[in-house]
């Protein structure tokens, strides 16, 4: 029989891909997403588009917080949950701070008491590099104890680690947190620094730099993250973890803009701009908890990860242009002025 999974967030960038990737390998899967309009939703519905022609597959249009109607839409019967639903971003977590704790904190209660009630055995969850805050011991290990948050963002995904915790604790179920480093890849979401900058390269405006070009990220290519993912959903030697899925490099904005320059063949025009609250000058993943438990091994360079992108981009924007074109060409019978 096949087994059955249900992954929150499925229409999203990296829900998308997993849920591609479960599919493929004859996993029933549930997607539960509410489409949400902090990026165009339009998005994510193509994100889905193929889904749909798997007889194994189901979309659930519903909010996290809605337990009455998750519990009725859903049957409960899944061999693994995967949460990757939340309200994203660091900078926008800070305006509206409430709405965040709202949708990542009370959300994730949500869909925890749904499995305690389910029996569901595992959950696996996407919780973020965030969470470490500014912190100088890199690269950075999950025994770290004194993690202070500096983002709204942040400190909704440790409230969700801390709530997986309880849950495991008191009613027996496995909980496995994935803490992700700036996953990048076809079908990043369009706020994020790649895709951002990429498209204005293209369009030869200038890009946002924020301080002096020396801020680091662990960047890692979507196909990895999922890699990982899926060995956590199979993860069973011990009933909680937290765990990092990285690539274990850091790279500063400027050798990405270097980078994106290489692949994109257009220089960038920088708009220089001041350090940004909330964000942290470095993240770099330790892999040794992930290479240990989960035989995690990311395999894909910046490079090739930024020429799958790029690829990916060209298309899409093709596309996007011959939409504009259809939407604008005079109809039989209408004059144009």
């Amino acid at each position: 029989m096949n087994r059955n999974a249900l992954v929150t967030g499925g229409a999203g960038f990296i829900g998308s891909h997993l849920v591609d990737r479960l599919l493929a390998e004859g996993w029933r899967v549930t997607t539960v997403d509410c489409f949400d309009d902090f990026y165009d939703p339009a998005v994510k519905r193509r994100n889905v588009r193929d889904h749909g022609d798997y007889s194994a597959y189901t979309l659930v249009e519903a909010d996290l917080r809605d337990g009455e109607t998750l519990a009725a839409r859903l049957p409960g019967d899944y061999d693994v949950v995967v949460h990757l639903a939340a309200r994203a971003g660091v900078r926008p977590s800070i305006q509206d701070p409430l709405l965040y704790q709202e949708v990542n904190v009370r959300g994730t209660h949500t869909l925890l008491e749904l499995c305690r009630r389910w029996k569901t055995p595992q959950v696996v969850y996407a919780s973020s590099s965030s969470v470490y805050g500014v912190n100088p011991n890199v690269p950075w290990k999950e025994n770290e104890c004194d993690l202070l948050p500096i983002s709204p963002y942040a400190s909704t995904k440790l409230s969700g680690e801390f709530l997986g915790h309880v849950y495991s604790r008191l009613f027996g179920l496995r909980f496995v947190g994935l803490r992700f480093f700036t996953v990048y890849g076809p079908r990043q979401r369009p706020d994020l620094a790649i895709h951002k900058f990429s498209r204005l390269m293209l369009a030869g405006e200038r890009i946002p730099y924020f301080g002096d070009g020396q801020a680091r990220r662990d960047y890692t290519y979507v196909a990895d993250t999922v890699s990982g993912i899926v060995a956590a959903m199979d993860y069973t030697a011990t009933p909680f973890e937290i765990i990092n899925l990285g690539n274990d490099s850091a790279v500063s904005l400027a050798q990405l803009v270097g980078a994106l320059e290489d692949v994109l063949g257009v220089n960038a025009e920088l708009q220089r701009l001041p350090d940004q609250p909330g964000d942290v000058p470095q993240t770099w993943a330790s892999l040794e908890k992930a290479r240990r438990l989960l035989g995690y091994a990311p395999s894909t360079t910046l490079h090739d990860g930024l020429r799958s992108f790029a690829s990916w981009l060209a298309s899409t924007m093709r596309a996007e242009a011959a939409t504009y074109a259809m939407s604008t060409a005079p109809r039989v019978g209408e004059l144009r002025p």
